[in-house]
């Protein structure tokens, strides 16, 4: 078990889907590539073999024959005629050998044997160091010996080889290259559109072209996204739906209690009373919220848009100020961004009793819009929980305050459906910076 540990260790394969494609398709098609190569080679030496032999046996038994029948003196200049590249005559007894045949020696002697007929004695011997070198050594009729040098060899590979194999292994990457890029390109897409799904949001849906089991997967994350929207904007409309229905007995409610008698049980119900039709307003607008995008975008000065909110609170007494402003103009939804900026003024003047708003130039080019105060803060293991609704700080913000848990919920969701994104981070020396990127 510990090797097979160390193995699998050691021999760990890459963490992308890609590069496991690539390299599992390209072994497999180099093994079959080299297999096919292997058993080509295997033929082409065994087809050569059997060439060589057919030959050697056919020139061997006229070879033999017509030396046979010259005259002793004339055999001599016959020889460099009977040559072959494999093999050659030589008139006497030739190298001594020795008479252990290796597998191909062996053949070579029963392809000699054979072609002489049987009717002139023959000896063969391998020469030693020689390799595959032999010699056959023949009598002929009048006792003269022919002794016939064999130097077997298959044909050489061609030199322009070598290039076709390395062509053949670059084709063989590259299609493998493009034929896992084919298949991972869809997934790549699909995870893209998940990674960035927003219901709330109009999206492009995913291409349902392709091959069969790519389109149905887009069809089928297209019809999920489709179905969670629906949810969603069902969910968003039985909760105004509730806060809407709310109001009338509520204000039934109110009215009743104001013609009670005086008394502290009066004032506790009319508090009461308030304080439920405050979350319901809350519950509207948080609804409302949710289905932003139905403002269409304009052109406005952002700096005279802040400035104009910021002088609103100044004029009711209210500590609100424009710290850092730039000139720009942006296109965007005004009445979101203006409840969002509300929201978080009002948060800041409720918890810390004065607010500073400043305007920055991100480097992508995108505004950001900052609300600054002095408060408590929120501790940073809340700070993306306090965007979700009915989320409150039971410790750090007072319940006497009034709060309901849904005004950041609010201001963030306004910002997501304005294409934008809200931050919160608290600032060195205490208080809090919410932070408001117009998309």
């Amino acid at each position: 078990m510990t090797v097979l540990s160390d193995l699998r260790r050691t021999m760990h394969m890459p963490r992308t889907l890609r590069w496991r494609l690539f390299l599992i398709l390209l072994a497999g098609l180099a093994v079959a590539h080299a297999l096919s190569f292997g058993i080509l080679f295997l033929e082409r030496t065994m087809s050569a073999k059997a060439t060589m032999l057919t030959t050697l046996e056919r020139d061997v038994g006229t070879s033999i024959a017509l030396l046979d029948r010259l005259p002793p003196q004339e055999r001599a200049q016959w020889l460099p005629m009977l040559d072959r590249p494999t093999y050659r005559y030589e008139l006497g007894q030739g190298q001594a050998g020795v008479p252990e045949l290796g597998r191909r020696a062996a053949e070579i002697a029963e392809t000699i044997n054979a072609a002489t007929g049987q009717r002139f004695p023959v000896k063969v011997e391998s020469i030693p160091g020689q390799g595959s070198r032999l010699q056959a050594h023949i009598t002929l009729s009048d006792d003269s010996l022919v002794t016939i040098d064999v130097m077997p060899s298959l044909m050489p590979l061609p030199s322009w080889l070598a290039y076709v194999l390395v062509a053949q292994l670059f084709l063989l990457i590259f299609c493998t290259w493009l034929a896992v890029r084919l298949a991972i390109r869809p997934l790549l897409h699909l995870a893209e559109a998940a990674a960035t799904l927003d219901p709330n949001r109009k999206a492009e849906r995913l291409d349902e072209t392709g091959p069969a089991e790519v389109a149905y997967a887009a069809t089928a994350f297209n019809e999920m996204r489709d179905r969670i929207a629906h949810y969603l904007r069902e969910r968003v409309q039985i909760l105004a739906a509730i806060s809407h229905d709310l109001q009338t007995p509520i204000t039934r409610m109110k009215l009743r209690a104001e013609m009670a008698e005086d008394g502290p049980e009066k004032d506790k119900l009319l508090n009461d009373l308030s304080e439920i039709e405050r979350l319901v307003r809350e519950g509207v607008a948080y609804a409302k919220s949710a289905q932003g995008d139905a403002e269409r975008p304009t052109r406005i000065d952002i700096a005279s848009f802040v400035e104009s909110i910021a002088f609103d609170y100044q004029d009711i007494g209210k500590a609100v100020n424009c710290t850092r402003i730039i000139d720009a103009v942006v296109v965007t939804r005004p009445h979101a961004i203006r409840r969002i900026l509300t929201n978080l003024i009002d948060n800041a003047l409720k918890f810390a009793g004065a607010a500073e708003i400043e305007i920055e130039s991100l480097p992508d080019g995108k505004i950001r819009i900052a609300v600054l105060d002095r408060g408590p803060g929120i501790p940073e293991d809340q700070l993306e929980a306090v965007l979700q609704p009915f989320h409150r700080l039971e410790q750090s913000r007072s319940r006497d305050t009034g709060g309901t848990g849904l005004g950041l919920a609010i201001a963030h969701q306004l910002a997501l459906t304005t294409g934008g994104s809200l931050r919160l981070r608290n600032r060195s020396g205490g208080g809090l910076a919410a932070g408001v990127t117009l998309g």
